[in-house]
């Protein structure tokens, strides 16, 4: 009885700190990648500015001439590596929320595809999660459709950082890049486009659900263009997982995002989450509250080289109210009450 007792006791322990070691493979996880997403591409620039003063110059000179070399490949479809994907730290990082990609159709290898991520959230954790990584088996879910997240093409002049977005399959969000990507990439790709982009971000707050819509129909145009399909794809809890200060519009705060939005293309939020040894204090940390990433049914669009304003109108209008449903029908199984309506700005 007392040997059956002390080989409980370690049982328990054993449990309790594999659990613990989990957890803080959780936090170390998120924290490596929001600290990618805030300071990479500078320190690396800095730090490769840095060799190039030393006796290791060589080693900065020889990157900077396979940079010059291979500028244009985040334009063709990066460099994707499945290695990259399957990390480890991936699958860490989405049990800290956790993150969860829901599949709700089928979509067909013989077709391109793009896919309007909402809401933006700050960082948009599961758009990364769920298509920049294998964590939650988008390709197992999705056979045969490679996703390619768009992201600010300013951050593919950043060097190491560059590569490291590649290799998860990230994509710049310009013409260039997704007109090569739907028209010489073969069929089967998905673009995943975060539509409401900076100017979403300086709205998003825990318990609100709102999207940019209303006049982004670039997205729209470009499927026309192509005929590639369109997919609506609302994250439950993206807004959750950070808190902001919201500056009102006519504001000077706002106004200063405004600009920094205008001219470099990204706005600069005051936000907040967990810190990294108590979630009772503040820090950098999101807090770890579910995502739930659904992915609606898709919409067939046609080929049509130049659509008229009425062509995009209409797909954009049909776009809006697949949204609209997807988001209905999945609300209350995802905490939100049946009340909750999708506010679209």
């Amino acid at each position: 009885g007392t040997g059956s007792n002390i080989l409980s006791a370690l049982q328990d322990l054993f449990w309790l700190l594999k659990s613990k070691v989990e957890k803080q493979l959780q936090i170390i996880s998120v924290l490596q990648w929001v600290l990618t997403f805030l300071i990479m591409g500078i320190a690396c620039t800095l730090i490769l500015m840095y060799i190039l003063c030393t006796d290791c110059w060589a080693i900065a000179a020889l990157y900077l001439a396979w940079l010059v070399f291979d500028w244009n490949t985040p334009k063709k479809g990066g460099r994707r590596s499945q290695w990259v994907r399957n990390w480890a730290i991936w699958r860490y990082f989405r049990d800290y929320f956790p993150i969860r990609l829901v599949k709700t159709h089928n979509l067909l290898t013989t077709r391109n595809y793009i896919f309007g991520y909402h809401p933006h959230g700050i960082m948009g954790l599961g758009a990364f999660c769920n298509f920049s990584t294998e964590a939650t088996g988008v390709s197992q879910k999705f056979p045969g459709i490679r996703p390619y997240l768009a992201t600010l093409a300013g951050n593919f002049r950043m060097p190491i950082l560059r590569d490291y977005l590649m290799s998860g399959g990230i994509c710049p969000v310009n013409r260039d890049s997704i007109d090569y990507i739907l028209s010489k990439n073969g069929s089967g790709n998905a673009i995943i486009i975060v539509v409401g982009g900076a100017a979403e971000s300086l709205n998003c707050t825990p318990g609100k659900n709102s999207v940019t819509l209303k006049n982004r129909k670039g997205f729209v145009k470009l499927a026309l263009r192509h005929g590639a399909d369109l997919v609506p794809v609302y994250s439950f809890g993206e807004n959750e997982v950070y808190k902001q200060v919201i500056f009102e519009e006519g504001s000077w705060g706002r106004w200063v995002q405004k600009k920094f939005q205008k001219h470099i293309g990204f706005a600069p939020c005051i936000f907040h989450g967990r810190g990294l040894f108590s979630s009772n204090t503040w820090g950098l940390l999101p807090y770890s509250k579910p995502i739930t990433t659904v992915v609606g049914e898709p919409i067939t669009i046609p080929k049509i080289d130049n659509p008229s304003q009425q062509d995009v109108d209409f797909y954009h209008s049909m776009y809006v109210d697949s949204l609209i449903k997807l988001f209905d029908k999945y609300k209350s199984r995802f905490g939100l009450p049946e009340t909750e309506v999708l506010e679209v700005n």
